[in-house]
């Protein structure tokens, strides 16, 4: 276990993933098992519009409908799971502006979350002042 990034689930990405298909979860899951280590699933793609490939989304077909799983290597020493859901459009593969907004939303969250961890990690390196009473 050691070396593994721990996932940390946005929103309702965790959720969304257990209600998934099988086939959907077992590639999703991979997927975000190889981004804890450091590699990058072999159907893994960056999402356009989010400025690079440090955010991912993994496009599964299953029972005749198209799913995707989405998430960000973008913090160090976490992955964040943001979306998972089912592709609705019927205008090619493009994804729908209200989940790009899901996603945006998310991702905002991420950084704030990590944020967080960060000062913490920070609060509990510094030297404690002594009380002076």
């Amino acid at each position: 276990m050691d070396g593994l990034k721990p996932v940390l689930w946005v929103g309702s990405s965790l959720k969304d993933l257990r209600a998934a298909p099988a086939d959907v979860r077992s590639v999703v899951g991979h997927a975000l098992d190889l981004a804890q280590r450091g590699d990058k699933h072999p159907d893994a793609k960056p999402l356009k519009g989010f400025g690079g490939a440090q955010v991912l989304e993994v496009v599964v077909d299953s029972n005749r409908a198209t799913y995707r799983g989405v998430y960000t290597v973008r913090h160090e020493g976490v992955v964040f799971a943001l979306h998972v859901f089912q592709k609705k459009s019927t205008k090619g593969i493009k994804t729908s502006q209200s989940d790009i907004e899901v996603i945006r939303k998310r991702l905002q969250e991420a950084r704030r979350i990590h944020g967080r961890m960060e000062q913490a990690l920070t609060e509990r390196e510094l030297p404690r002042k002594p009380r002076i009473q």
